[in-house]
């Protein structure tokens, strides 16, 4: 016991020393959103390795650990588990505005204006973060900030009113909502500037974002997202593609799905936006998955984390997202029980096995939330983000509150699984792709088990696997050696996907995965990978996203190259050299590219799994 407890704590202090000498790109980025090398972000990486080892001495059963040990499941966020954080949190936007808030040093009187609205949405982002170790959204974007660009029309008009004008009343509103336009565009570019310039997490990155938008048909709501999609599509000071906010343009069938749809013309200026800065993702509220939950509401609409977090089934309240949030996942390796099965019953049967380790694990962090206090969390349930927080007193435990998030079963690698299982991926034969429904069909079975039999918010997750992707592989590489589509590579398929690699046509992706989504409804997302300069045929993306709404995809983004040369500024598709500036210098070219659902501003801050991944994409052609 005492030569294993030093051998542990050794390799606390080796992974340590990496992190002092910056000597491992794969752990002190981790994250590609947090600069791994610069002192808060070494002093994070620090506090991690140490919580992390604590978290497995003290606060995971043996089981729990063994099981991580042997590579068959791996806990999201560890190092946040002593802290007793949860993961992500649909933020009621429109309540907190209203109500006002405190930020611990001083109260926020509701805004008057939407300058001081985006301004404040901003500041609320940046504290909650520091609550909470994973994402934020504001699921409904435009309907919450509505109301404060018809305040910027009063003033205005009021305004304009006192002045003596020969002006008809219908003119002098025609000028008030064209000054309201221009003030809203500032706004809007006030905040995308905001989010990818603040920090949290005591300066070790800027807050992890999403919105949601595109159903509000009012003429504020509308107002609101064009000028946010033109400020987007013109980028930061430098022209640079904002990272942040991840915005997720929600797709509806008679709001702005054909010509004759009111918001038809923000979805045509949403394509034309993500085709020059891959923002905005789409999401789909007729897809079976979210559907299901929609009564006509706004609040039933659905909502998405940027990565793919969603959060809609909910045992102990409304089915929807706002002011609930995920609370942990844990994810299944399915490669290595493929490769460990000697046959089909036999990888059920250890399926079955590890799925009740992740479940019983998931209750212990659940059980350690759930017994922290109010206080310890003084702006996630102080000022209202979570529902019903409100109630609770300083010293009051969260568990009444926190019931009402989700526990997230999540896996990684079905396509190298099904490769070691029949020598073939759902991708490639019809047999492949039903035994891969099939398993994680029997996935989603069993987290519904356990969500009646322990009363809480169980789901599966298809998992986005970032440091994930490469770990998993190196472990099982050692075990197994080299093994032709399954160990070969560098990294693991994200969750259901089609692997990347696999040369396949853009509706034959799209079919394959759609139908994974509605058993995923913890989280999903498809990709599809296109080329060239898609701002001159928008009508190319118009057809995916089409397409991904008919395959059922709840989720859906368009992946292109989008680079920037740092000495002319010149942004779109550079090979070897800026066709501005002819600049060759690798080290002056910014390429921007999705990860695993956010962007990073600069792919040399990736892990070396995802780099590897990313420079396999194969580019799908055809419809």
């Amino acid at each position: 016991m005492v030569v294993m407890t030093e051998i542990k704590e050794q390799g606390l202090i080796d992974a340590l020393t990496e992190v002092v000498e910056v000597s491992n790109q794969d752990l002190i980025q981790e994250n590609a959103n947090v600069d791994g090398a610069s002192p808060m972000g070494q002093m994070s990486k620090f506090g991690s390795e140490a919580a992390k080892f604590f978290a497995k001495e003290k606060l995971l059963s043996e089981e729990v650990v063994r099981m991580m040990e042997e590579n068959f499941i791996h806990p999201h966020d560890l190092d946040f588990y002593p802290t007793g954080t949860t993961t992500c949190a649909q933020i009621p936007l429109g309540k907190i505005l209203k109500d006002g808030f405190n930020t611990g040093h001083g109260f926020m009187r509701e805004p008057n204006d939407i300058m001081s609205a985006m301004a404040l949405s901003s500041i609320i982002f940046q504290s909650n973060q520091n609550m909470q170790h994973g994402g934020q959204s504001y699921p409904m974007f435009d309907y919450d900030l509505a109301p404060y660009v018809e305040k910027t029309h009063k003033k205005h008009l009021e305004r304009l009113q006192s002045y003596p004008t020969n002006w008809t009343e219908t003119e002098l509103d025609d000028i008030a909502w064209q000054e309201t336009d221009r003030s809203t565009y500032q706004a809007c570019e006030a905040f995308i500037h905001n989010c990818n310039s603040m920090h949290s997490r005591g300066g070790g990155q800027v807050p992890f974002v999403s919105i949601n938008y595109g159903t509000d048909t009012s003429k504020a709501g509308r107002m609101l997202m064009k000028n946010l999609l033109q400020a987007t599509k013109a980028g930061l000071g430098n022209g640079e593609t904002p990272i942040f906010p991840i915005q997720i343009f929600k797709m509806k069938q008679g709001v702005n799905f054909s010509e004759t749809d009111p918001n038809y013309d923000v979805y045509q200026l949403a394509l034309e936006t993500t085709a020059k800065r891959l923002f905005p993702n789409f999401s789909f509220i007729d897809a079976e998955c979210n559907i299901v939950h929609y009564n006509g509401t706004k609040e039933s609409e659905v909502s998405y984390m940027g990565c793919r977090t969603r959060v809609m089934d909910n045992r102990h309240g409304d089915n929807n997202s706002i002011e609930r949030g995920n609370l942990s996942f844990t994810s299944v390796n399915l490669v290595k029980l493929g490769l460990v099965a000697t046959s089909l019953d036999d990888f059920y049967y250890r399926l079955d096995r590890v799925l009740d380790v992740v479940i019983k694990q998931l209750l212990e962090r659940f059980e350690f939330q759930a017994k922290k206090q109010a206080q310890h969390f003084s702006f996630l349930y102080g000022q209202g983000v979570w529902k019903h927080s409100e109630t609770l007193q300083a010293t009051d435990e969260v568990r009444e509150v926190l019931k009402q998030g989700t526990l997230s079963v999540g896996f990684i690698g079905l396509a190298e699984a099904l490769v070691a299982l029949t020598g073939e991926h759902h991708g490639q034969s019809t047999k492949a792709d039903e035994l891969g429904f099939q398993m994680i069909s029997y996935m989603r079975e069993k987290v519904e088990q356990a969500s009646k039999q322990y009363d809480l918010n169980f789901s599966l997750i298809a998992t986005p696997a970032e440091g994930l992707s490469g770990r998993f592989t190196k472990k099982d590489r050692a075990t197994f050696g080299m093994i032709p589509g399954v160990t070969e590579r560098d990294y693991y398929t994200n969750s259901f996907h089609v692997p990347v690699y696999y040369n396949t046509r853009a509706i034959d992706k799209i079919n394959v995965e759609g139908k994974y989504h509605n058993l995923c409804n913890g989280g999903h997302i498809s990709y599809i990978e296109v080329d060239g300069d898609v701002t001159k045929n928008t009508q190319a993306l118009d057809t995916l996203v089409k397409a991904m709404a008919k395959a059922n995809i709840g989720y859906g983004s368009i992946n292109h190259p989008v680079d920037r040369c740092t000495s002319c500024g010149y942004t779109g598709i550079i090979n070897t050299s800026c066709p501005t500036c002819d600049n060759h210098d690798e080290e002056k070219i910014e390429r921007i590219r999705r990860i695993t659902g956010y962007l990073v501003g600069d792919m040399k801050k990736w892990n070396s799994a995802k780099r590897r991944e990313e420079s396999e994409r194969v580019k799908h052609q055809g419809k």
